[in-house]
């Protein structure tokens, strides 16, 4: 069932959010079509209103849609003997999350909790990503296995900043969607006890 949600005073037809969790996974297999730049425009608006601990935004994205500085940064995934990211060579568009320093409030709270709501806040705004990407049809991927410093060297990261995560962007090369293989509802949930 369609829902309806407000844009600029608009009302846009969106996926229904049970639909798009379903079809929302990690796209390892990408066709070679560009992505539109009016795509990856809603894809980072979603990422703009993404939630984060005492609104601190901790985050900046460097999206790599030129070819060869592209190819550069995909090969920063694929390491000599572990060849998992090779996907990541066929992927139009590489996103680098960089982490940028939170704001006091949150950077306070997180030493008085002893948690960081800065990574909390980056796993939010990627899964935005991720989920407006898939509304719009394309796949994505969250990749933590990289080479840091040689990516944060071909993007002239700021010493001191650091990449958590890179998200590889496109068309996929199938529609087939493969099964989704999950923990049984009764080994994740329990209520009102461990």
């Amino acid at each position: 069932m369609a829902r309806f949600a407000q844009e600029g005073g608009l009302f846009t037809e969106c996926m229904d959010f049970h639909k798009l969790v379903q079809v929302r996974d990690s796209c390892r297999k990408y066709d070679t079509r560009p992505v539109e730049k009016e795509k990856i425009d809603r894809i980072l608006e979603a990422c703009r209103l993404a939630p984060s601990a005492c609104n601190s935004q901790p985050w900046k994205f460097v999206v790599v849609d030129e070819p060869g500085l592209r190819d550069q940064l995909a090969g920063t995934t694929v390491g000599p003997m572990l060849k998992f990211n090779r996907f990541c060579l066929q992927a139009p568009v590489m996103v680098a999350l960089v982490a940028e320093p939170p704001s006091w409030l949150s950077k306070i709270g997180g030493k008085v909790k002893d948690k960081d709501f800065y990574l909390m806040d980056i796993g939010i705004v990627a899964e935005h990503l991720c989920l407006q990407a898939a509304e719009l049809g394309l796949g994505s991927c969250m990749i933590g296995w990289f080479d840091e410093k040689k990516a944060r060297q071909l993007l002239h990261i700021p010493s001191g900043k650091r990449i958590p995560l890179m998200i590889s962007l496109g068309y996929p090369a199938s529609d087939k969607q493969r099964k989704k293989i999950r923990k049984p509802m009764s080994e994740m949930v329990s209520y009102n006890r461990y």
